[in-house]
């Protein structure tokens, strides 16, 4: 699992409280913060990761797809 700098942490947990602020007109306090954070970290997050990979992997495809047809193109023709 990915770790998180005490800063990006203390990031991701106040932009939490103002979004929850912004939508239940509600304070949220740090531990309460920090626990919604980690839900959505092991919840959330494993599919975002995945999705992730998905695009990397499509994206390499890609560039090999790309790689294969320029290195074809080099190709002497056999007599």
């Amino acid at each position: 699992m990915m770790r998180l700098t005490r800063d990006q942490k203390n990031i991701l947990v106040e932009k939490i409280q103002e979004f929850f602020y912004q939508e239940h007109g509600e304070e949220l306090g740090n531990l309460a913060g920090e626990n919604l954070l980690e839900f959505i970290y092991r919840e959330i997050g494993p599919y975002i990761y995945n999705i992730g990979i998905s695009d990397a992997k499509a994206l390499v495809q890609d560039r090999m797809l790309n790689i294969d047809e320029d290195l074809s193109s080099l190709e002497r023709p056999l007599k």
